[in-house]
């Protein structure tokens, strides 16, 4: 089975050289560099860099200050830790100082009840 070319190539080449010139024409008509609407968009497109570059700027010191917090909790917790463990040994040595009174009082009580005994015996 054989197919027919209908197309010449002269048409092909027409058509490439007509392709061509349409892409050059849509080039020229492009407006120029210092055209008022390409300024506008240009800082247009400035604009929305320069609010993003704000935007991620307030976020960045908001995820610092949020470390920052959280260190800060970290350090008072830490110092609350360490305030009443140093709270329970002074109460711990409070309490061993009263037995050792306590027992010491007793001690002297029995001493001087034998005292009193050996006194009323002798």
């Amino acid at each position: 089975m054989s197919f027919q070319n209908s197309q010449a190539l002269t048409d092909r080449l027409a058509a490439a050289t007509k392709a061509r010139t349409q892409t050059l024409a849509r080039f020229r008509a492009r407006p120029a560099a210092d055209d008022p609407a390409v300024l506008a968009r240009q800082s247009a497109r400035r604009a929305l860099v320069e609010a993003r570059e704000v935007r991620n700027a307030e976020r960045e010191l908001q995820r610092l200050a949020a470390i920052a917090r959280a260190e800060a909790e970290a350090e008072a917790a830490r110092l609350a830790e360490a305030e009443r463990v140093e709270a329970e040994r002074i109460a711990a040595e409070e309490r061993a100082i009263a037995r050792q009174a306590e027992l010491k009082a007793q001690r002297d009580a029995r001493y001087l009840a034998r005292k009193a005994k050996a006194l009323r015996r002798g």
